[in-house]
């Protein structure tokens, strides 16, 4: 019987820097993502797909903010900025995946647009913590605050000031019964693009959007919890995942147990904005019961499926 597998595309794997932000780059990037998926395809896996949107995200809602500055068009809130790329990114890794999967078979690949909910008094509310959009230098970011004095701003890794978003915690994918029954119909799904779209209930237990990006990572694990998938696959910016990272006696992880990384976890070796959530939703995905885990850069996917590199995480 085939294992569900759940792979997570970052959203800096499709825009790598301020220079490949065209649909064109996003495209070739697309397809390079695409390329490393098909051994996976032709395994003994069913495959749903889940992908970032930080950097499209923060451009759409800018372009949306600058419509509206010079051209008096309305405002875009946040989560239909979160719905259109979700829309736009999956249309096009659906296109690439279903132009290679139609010289290999049958097989197809849809899109779901996604709904996540989330708890309305969440502290992700009330402090921003998730990047979105360009890097700008320190004088760009402070014009910028001039101009918009309630914006929010981190140094990101070294490469430059991103602005920050509110980002609760999810708690349920809405559409999740519909994406487990198109991978028993042998669909590729592409969903919960961006972390999903938030929504909260209302006071008739009506969905309704607010304004946030929810951790793209967080919603992948929740995902696979809930349509019980074996494996969960998390591509980073790095081959394995490392302790002691940037320090003389950096190490590689292979294969850590879940004692073994949560100990990691609680030791601090994990920065906050960057590995620390990917490892904490690994570790929810096997406490629930998954199989495994591995974190790979998207390059090395197909070698880290085969075990020959990246990081294995395993209920041992």
């Amino acid at each position: 019987m085939k294992e569900l597998m759940v792979v997570a595309i970052g959203g800096n794997a499709i825009i790598k820097d301020n220079a490949s932000q065209s649909i064109e780059h996003q495209t070739a990037a697309v397809k390079v993502v695409v390329s490393s998926l098909l051994e996976m395809l032709a395994s003994d896996y069913h495959l749903v797909l889940t992908h970032g949107n930080g950097p499209q995200v923060g451009l759409d809602l800018r372009r949306a903010e600058i419509a509206h500055e010079y051209a008096g068009l309305p405002l875009t809130p946040l989560a239909n900025c979160v719905a259109d790329t979700q829309g736009g990114i999956g249309y096009l890794i659906q296109q690439a995946l279903s132009n290679q999967l139609a010289k290999h078979g049958e097989q197809k690949a849809v899109t779901v647009i996604t709904q996540v909910e989330v708890d309305p008094n969440d502290p992700g509310f009330m402090r921003p913590t998730k990047p979105i959009g360009a890097f700008f230098s320190q004088e760009q970011r402070d014009t910028l605050l001039q101009q918009h004095p309630d914006w929010h701003f981190i140094e990101d890794s070294g490469r430059g000031y991103r602005r920050v978003v509110a980002s609760p915690a999810p708690r349920q994918i809405v559409e999740a019964a519909a994406i487990k029954a198109l991978t028993r119909q042998g669909f590729v799904v592409i969903s919960a693009g961006g972390g999903g779209i938030p929504v909260i209930r209302g006071p008739q237990g009506e969905y309704q959007s607010v304004d946030a990006v929810i951790d793209k990572d967080l919603s992948t694990a929740l995902l696979a919890q809930e349509i019980r998938a074996d494996v969960l696959v998390i591509t980073t910016g790095v081959e394995k995942v490392c302790i002691n990272f940037g320090q003389p006696n950096q190490q590689a992880l292979h294969r850590v147990s879940v004692a073994q990384m949560t100990r990691y976890m609680a030791e601090g070796h994990f920065p906050p904005g960057s590995m620390l959530p990917k490892i904490a939703a690994s570790l929810a995905f096997l406490q629930q019961g998954g199989k495994r885990v591995v974190i790979t850069s998207p390059e090395c996917l197909a070698a880290a499926l085969r075990g020959e590199t990246g990081t294995h995480i395993v209920n041992t």
